[in-house]
């Protein structure tokens, strides 16, 4: 393999610190509607995690990317993540080549997470399923010792996270593990609705979007009803593993 190096900073004032799960989206509020609730029941076993949007959501019908900005900083500081980091992948017109994945692989071994949460490998919108296709590989290329990348001058080490896994969004996908955040599901909301510019607002006069109804928060219950009745939870979040997963006990699945 022919050795790769990159000077380009990851960040500007980057705060990102060592944690136990990193959860990527390519919009800001990705992971609050698809993934919010695990983190939380994480956190409170004793986890951390951090937060990471790859581009500002740019092309949104609704908002602009520094409204978008100020929002999923709240949100991050009501779930309560050790960061959130955005990076300056262009919102719609990425292309999965170094210039792109080499800034996530950098994420990735700045904060050393033992688990990565992704975008759906499928779904209503284009970006979710190439995002989640770049973001798995570039777990796999920063385990690469030959792909050398800095952080303020200092070269990085390598790491490759433990797992990966997919949260499902807009598509009905058929998940391979569930979650259950029926305690939590509240908080979940809670961190959706700090995203103002895009959901539900009675008062506001921007454009409708498929997300901008109220019928879609009804969608967000419905669908974690359904992921939960399986398991006999009120609310779950569902996964697609990125490999078949292992365990050491058959007592340990639900």
């Amino acid at each position: 393999m022919t050795q790769m190096t990159t000077n380009d900073p990851m960040t500007n004032n980057s705060i990102m610190t060592k944690i136990d799960i990193l959860a990527i989206g390519i919009h800001p509020d990705d992971v609050e509607l698809s993934c919010s609730g695990t983190l939380l029941r994480h956190a409170a076993q004793g986890k951390s995690f951090g937060l990471l949007d790859l581009s500002q959501g740019e092309l949104g019908t609704r908002g602009t990317a520094e409204i978008r900005a100020a929002e999923a900083k709240e949100s991050a500081k009501i779930l309560g993540a050790a960061f959130r980091e955005t990076l300056d992948i262009p919102d719609g017109l990425f292309e999965h080549k170094p210039e792109h994945w080499l800034k996530i692989v950098r994420a990735i071994r700045a904060s050393q997470p033992q688990i990565v949460l992704c975008n759906a490998p499928d779904d209503r919108h284009p970006d979710h399923g190439r995002a989640a296709r770049m973001t798995l590989d570039a777990c796999f290329y920063a385990g690469l010792e030959k792909i050398e990348t800095f952080e303020q001058g200092v070269k990085q080490e390598k790491w490759r996270p433990r797992a990966v896994y997919h949260y499902i969004q807009d598509k009905q996908l058929t998940p391979d593990l569930v979650v259950d955040i029926s305690a939590y599901f509240p908080k979940k909301m809670e961190a959706i609705l700090t995203f103002r510019s895009q959901f539900f607002d009675p008062t506001g006069e921007a454009p409708n979007t498929p997300i901008s109804g109220k019928d879609f928060l009804h969608f967000m219950e419905a669908k974690g009803r359904v992921f939960g009745r399986p398991i006999g939870a009120e609310f779950a979040e569902g996964f697609i593993c990125s490999r078949t997963p292992g365990v050491g006990d058959l007592f340990d699945l639900g």
